[in-house]
């Protein structure tokens, strides 16, 4: 999950949340890669995202996210609009990206974001060969110096900035997982309240990171989602708690409940258990039930965040509890987008199928902090 716009009508179409002129999702989404690790420029909004748990060779712990975002500026309908001559800067794309990284020791939090439009090779997605002697192609999502790669078989981090670095290689443990109905995500009430979205939920990651001056050689386990849509979220949601969760029997599970504006679950809130074959089990709203243990304000914002969760799920016998590894992972992303969330490392212990589990995780949430409202 990331982030999108309420209904306003603010599109021009005269119709609240209705996307007038841009690609729509009404049905399964039928993935077919490697091009689907690149962009679908005629949706309004993507997201590539990576969140993982990392070690270093002392057994010090930390916490990572990686997000890279795509906006369409106008429908592509608009496209025949644009003035004559065209100008280098011309783009019908906006990106903007997010990196946090988290000693979990120290309780150290950092973060960082950019953006640029794409043109003028600032920013962009872009499918590259692989070297002469291999079948591979990889796609290449990069924002100024920041960077992340997919190939069949690795992918590859890199984010430098003032505070801090990270540079990962990870290698799938298992294939990406369409999510809901091969990937129809579904997000609202109407049809076209949806996404397509998968995941790749258990990726071996080695690298190094910067902080604080220092160079650790890390390695750990990261999860990668990548969400295509051009709805805006329905008028009556205010936002969403979404976790992801890596457990020690080699099963994960991806889990969202949409919030409504007295807090309660929209019917839309669904997820996926996925099994040591990799073969996912779709999750309704029906078959989880998601309890608040305890509360955690922002010192910086005031915002009130849960922290602290019982997860149930009768079906699989799964009962587990899941705690933030650190209170403060909050992202302030300040005057660039005004945009304010949590998100943040997790542990996560209980049974799944009546069998004792440990996992960690992560997890995110909007609308606790008022509007979350972006350009994405």
């Amino acid at each position: 999950m990331a982030f999108a716009e309420h209904e306003s009508g603010s599109d021009g179409s005269g119709r609240s949340g209705v996307a007038q002129g841009y690609a729509r999702i009404t049905g399964p989404c039928g993935f077919a890669f490697p091009a689907d690790h690149g962009s679908h420029p005629d949706h309004r909004t993507e997201w590539w995202y990576w969140t993982g748990n990392l070690e270093d060779r002392q057994g010090n712990s930390y916490g990572f996210q990686l997000t890279f975002f795509r906006r369409r500026l106008a429908p592509p309908t608009a496209d025949r609009q644009w003035p004559e001559p065209s100008s280098t800067w011309r783009a019908s794309q906006l990106y903007m990206a997010h990196a946090a990284l988290s000693a979990l020791g120290p309780r150290e939090h950092l973060t960082a974001q950019d953006m640029a439009r794409g043109a003028a090779g600032l920013a962009g997605v872009a499918h590259e060969t692989a070297p002469v002697g291999t079948d591979d192609e990889a796609v290449r999502i990069f924002l100024k110096g920041w960077s992340a790669s997919i190939g069949a078989d690795r992918q590859e981090l890199r984010v430098r900035t003032g505070d801090f670095a990270l540079h990962l290689g990870l290698s799938p443990e298992k294939p990406p997982v369409a999510h809901g109905q091969d990937g129809y995500s579904k997000k609202g009430r109407r049809p076209e309240s949806a996404s397509c979205y998968y995941s790749f939920t258990r990726l071996r990651a080695e690298g190094s990171i910067e902080m604080n001056g220092r160079t650790m050689d890390v390695s750990g386990l990261a999860w990668m989602d990548h969400e295509y849509s051009s709805e805006l979220l329905e008028a009556d949601l205010v936002g969403w708690d979404w976790l992801s969760l890596q457990f020690d029997d080699q099963t994960e599970l991806m889990a969202f409940f949409l919030r409504d504006g007295l807090e309660a679950g929209s019917h839309a809130s669904s997820g996926s258990f996925v099994q040591p074959d990799a073969s996912p089990i779709q999750l309704g709203q029906d078959d989880m039930l998601l309890t608040v243990l305890d509360y955690w304000t922002s010192p910086h914002t005031g915002a009130r965040y849960p922290s602290g969760w019982r997860l149930e799920i009768p079906g699989l016998v799964l009962d587990v509890t899941i705690r933030p590894a650190m209170a403060d992972q909050e992202m302030r992303t300040g005057k660039t987008t005004g945009v304010i969330y949590w998100e943040g490392s997790v542990r996560a212990e209980g049974t799944v199928r009546g069998r004792p589990v440990h996992g960690r995780g992560y997890v995110e949430m909007t609308g606790y902090a008022g509007s979350f409202d972006t350009p994405l």
